[in-house]
């Protein structure tokens, strides 16, 4: 006897949740096998200082451009506050985040990472690379990839059922029954 719904499909694994955990293991392996090499080609106190090294010019790295940053917000704000327009955006202020992405991977052990890091403080890589993820953002929010992906909160119950949905409450002192419970819900009061 069918009663003309069709069951229901598991929704299929994106490429990214099975790529993203294959990709860092293999970097890690990578990381560790070359940090290895060197130490045999050389000695560890030379890796020890190579890793040291990057620490320290990360770290330099992350607080320029953090105080570059923090700098472009006061003196925006400043301006609004006066009551003038918003000021454009200055040549170096685009590339803060790609900049501190390089310290980042600067501070990070390895040596993948540090020439990463380094490549991504040259200026015309650091624009390639923008221009790469604004393009690659603008398609992904044009086909309708990530516009949806904020509008409903998605909240599970024990029993497995997928309740879409949002949930706003003005008491928030007031004390609700645990979920042990699979029976029905009282209606939300505001």
């Amino acid at each position: 006897m069918t009663t003309g719904t069709p069951p229901p499909t598991v929704p299929k694994r994106s490429r990214a949740r099975t790529f993203v955990p294959l990709g860092i293991a293999a970097w890690l392996v990578l990381e560790i096998w070359l940090l290895t090499v060197v130490a045999g080609a050389t000695n560890g106190l030379t890796v020890l200082l190579l890793i040291i090294g990057g620490l320290l010019l990360g770290g330099y790295v992350i607080k320029r451009a953090g105080r570059r940053a923090f700098r472009n917000l006061t003196e925006t704000v400043r301006q609004q506050q006066s009551g003038g327009a918003a000021p454009a955006a200055k040549s170096g202020s685009e590339g803060n985040a790609l900049t501190m992405l390089a310290g980042l991977l600067l501070i990070i052990p390895g040596f993948v990472s540090d020439a990463v890091g380094l490549l991504l403080l040259l200026p015309p890589v650091r624009k390639s690379v923008a221009r790469f993820a604004e393009r690659s953002l603008d398609k992904r929010m044009r086909a309708g990839g990530l516009g949806d992906a904020f509008q409903q909160a998605r909240i599970r119950r024990p029993d497995g059922k997928v309740v879409q949905g949002e949930v706003v409450r003005n008491d928030a002192s007031a004390s609700y029954p645990p979920y042990d419970d699979l029976g029905p819900r009282p209606p939300l009061t505001r």
